[in-house]
């Protein structure tokens, strides 16, 4: 059940949604603000996580490596300083799961022991070989700091956790040559198999200034052979690091063997751009013969490439889950606040709930959405069916607005008051999040919801929906907006940006826009159009010293908004670091 605000919370909901309008381009934040002088309230505990993955103390640079499922099991590695919360002396820390919800730290698996890796031990990926053996590759700083790609195989395979990890004597495998540049040569892929039996990998690197997807082989995982041809390069932007490549059906939901290649599959070729610190995709076909990948759009603007998400994102990797048949991919999620607040506190990073992906009906993108076992911590549904939302607010009560799993549908009735579109706009969606705020009135929209909000609103994240009309298109635009005015928190040194996407959808068809929110102290994830398109942001209401955060819909449009269907739950916190002895495997 749900009940109305009362019609006071209409004027605060104007009077701090109509303040002044400075606005900030987004970015990923590392360090850009002034440290702060004293211990701030960011030590509170309430900006922990209760069900997104973190270890219990120090820094991740949370670069999810070598995610797998083997033998019952879900392995978790991720780059990891075990003595401090910023970032430095990188190793790889692990821990396992059985429903990728409730997780169990082991040993550290990888340490900077080697010549080879004696600086550092860098992202990487698993590869399960036949017989169900997997191993890992990954970068290793060497002594005479270059990047250089090694392997590191189980000590011990009967045992279910694959606690112990040896690295060979012959590594390294592969060394940066042939003007490739020591310093841009790293974050091998999960390996595939072609054809011919032989195993391919892809490198991240920068080539003559062109972002560069390398290409090894090898006839037996050991000895690495650079191919002729990288396996994609592009001078729409520089450096590409953890790059990702994997197959995903035409058709159906099902994910796939990363060896797997015919003409009932497409290929995506994901690349992390160190500017602008992003996570970007390409969907296209891998040409065995060629041993390339052709993309469907070879744009020679970044901009114009897909993404997974349109927030806080970043150093994605994906695996396939033999257990489920589904492609599972992770996340790393960075702090907004600054390096003093990291060390205060004691951590810093975490990684976003799990998503399957899964290619949309039309081939034009991939669609995600937080793995189902997520669904297992809902607690107290709160629900609404055919409610119209008329311009103002309404508080969701019942529900703990601070961890909370919210779906909505905006049904639109009609879309005649929809505003005039400029095509120029189309390349800066989060500018345009930014001039036409939660404040500005239009015709239909903005309307969403206002999460981690304080009793007088006087904090707030705002989530909403704009539909323009462009010639007879509708176009819908989904923004995040943290800034100053927004007031996601009263800190003044945070990182407070505004992300924005347009979804690609037919609304003349479909007349209702679905928006899914996981809230989790201090991660908002978003998931708009039924997963089409996701924007993660991070937020430090100070609201959690003294009070309970609240939950709002909201529509500041002059036409009314349907909602079709409204459900809310509490969510339970998962057990992010058990005991290894409480983990049960399923036979």
């Amino acid at each position: 059940m749900a009940s109305s605000c009362r019609s006071c919370l209409v004027w605060v909901l104007c009077f701090f949604l109509c303040r002044c309008l400075v606005f900030v381009e987004p970015s990923r934040r590392v360090f850009l603000y002034p440290q702060s002088q004293e211990i701030s309230s960011i030590v509170s505990k309430q900006y922990r996580t209760a069900y997104h993955f973190q270890p219990p103390k120090n820094w991740i640079n949370a670069d999810p490596n070598g995610p797998m499922y083997h033998n019952g099991v879900y392995h978790l590695f991720y780059q990891y300083n075990p003595n401090s919360s910023v970032w430095g002396n990188i190793h790889w820390a692990h821990s396992v799961s059985t429903d990728l919800i409730n997780w169990a730290p082991l040993d550290l698996a990888i340490h900077p022991t080697k010549p080879f890796d004696i600086n550092g031990c860098w992202t990487g990926s698993a590869t399960i070989l036949p017989g169900h053996q997997p191993v890992i590759l990954y970068t290793g700083m060497n002594r005479d700091n270059q990047q250089v790609q090694n392997i590191a195989v189980p000590g011990n395979l009967s045992d279910p956790f694959l606690r112990e990890w040896t690295k060979p004597d012959y590594n390294p495998l592969m060394t940066p040559s042939d003007g490739i540049h020591p310093d841009m040569f790293r974050d091998p892929t999960t390996g595939w198999r072609g054809a011919d039996g032989h195993w391919r990998v892809a490198l991240g690197a920068e080539i003559s200034g062109n972002g560069t997807a390398l290409l090894y082989k090898s006839e037996d995982f050991v000895r690495w052979q650079r191919a002729d041809s990288p396996l994609h390069s592009s001078s729409a932007s520089g450096m590409w690091e953890c790059p990702d490549f994997f197959p995903v059906p035409i058709e159906g939901r099902e994910g796939l063997d990363t060896s797997v290649n015919s003409k009932d599959v497409r290929h995506v070729l994901k690349m992390s751009l160190m500017e602008p610190q992003s996570d970007y995709y390409m969907l296209g076909t891998y040409d065995e013969t060629r041993d390339i990948f052709v993309p469907d759009n070879a744009a020679d603007d970044y901009r114009m490439w897909l993404r997974y998400d349109y927030g806080k994102f970043y150093a994605s990797k994906t695996f396939f889950d033999a257990k489920k048949k589904r492609r599972i991919l992770w996340g790393w999620l960075n702090e907004s606040d600054t390096e003093s607040d990291d060390i205060a506190k004691g951590w810093a990073g975490i990684q976003i709930i799990p998503r399957k992906i899964w290619l949309d009906s039309r081939g034009r993108q991939l669609v995600q959405w937080p793995i189902e076992e997520v669904e297992s911590l809902r607690r107290n549904e709160v629900h609404l069916h055919g409610f119209e939302l008329t311009t103002g607010l309404h508080e969701i009560k019942g529900v703990k607005g601070s961890q909370a799993d919210v779906e909505v549908d905006f049904e639109l009735p009609s879309l005649d008051r929809a505003d005039p579109f400029d095509p120029t706009r189309a390349m800066d969606a989060p500018k345009l999040c930014s001039q036409e705020d939660a404040s500005v009135r239009g015709g239909i929209g903005p309307f969403g919801l206002l999460v981690l909000a304080s009793e007088n609103l006087e904090e707030h994240t705002a989530i909403f929906f704009r539909v323009y009309r462009e010639q007879n298109t509708a176009k819908v635009l989904m923004c995040s907006d943290q800034r100053r005015q927004s007031r996601s928190s009263l800190r003044p040194e945070l990182d407070k940006p505004v992300y924005g996407v347009f979804l690609d959808m037919d609304l003349e068809k479909e007349r209702k826009i679905s928006l899914r929110t996981l809230i989790d102290h201090s991660v908002i994830e978003n998931f708009g159009g039924k997963g089409r398109a996701c924007i993660t942001a991070r937020v430090y209401p100070e609201l959690f010293l003294n009070t309970s955060s609240h939950l709002y819909l909201f529509n500041n449009g002059s036409s009314s908004v349907m909602i079709s269907r409204f459900q809310s739950w509490g969510m339970a916190k998962a057990h992010l670091n058990i005991k290894l002895k409480d983990l049960v495997i399923e036979n």
